[in-house]
């Protein structure tokens, strides 16, 4: 196995683990910057997480045009909950309280009007 796909593999089965123990990267010091550490670490394999990135899973919204489906506050609960749906291969997860507060944090910042 590569080490492309052993990084892929490891953050498929490592990423839900890891935002459930808090992992955030120590230089990500912000608010938002906790966010972005987040969805890079947890997301961002199939959703378009910045500005103008592509989402590489075809039904994987970018994070960008998400206040355009539904308010993002909205996805305060479906963090806390444990979000089980979105695309077919999404994995389920559940965030902290101070998680989905960064995480909303960053997905806010990035809207399009």
């Amino acid at each position: 196995m590569g080490n492309g796909r052993r990084r892929r593999r490891f953050r498929w089965v490592c990423a839900p683990a890891a935002l459930l123990l808090g992992f955030v990267p120590a230089q990500a010091n912000s608010l938002t910057e906790r966010g972005q550490a987040l969805v890079e670490f947890n997301c961002a394999r199939c959703h378009a997480i910045g500005k103008t990135d592509q989402s590489t899973h075809p039904d994987a919204p970018a994070f960008r045009t998400l206040s355009k489906r539904y308010p993002i506050t909205d996805l305060e609960e479906a963090l806390a909950e444990g979000i089980s749906t979105g695309h077919p291969d999404m994995p389920e997860w559940v965030a902290s309280p101070d998680q989905i507060e960064a995480i909303i944090a960053y997905i806010s910042g990035l809207q399009q009007p």
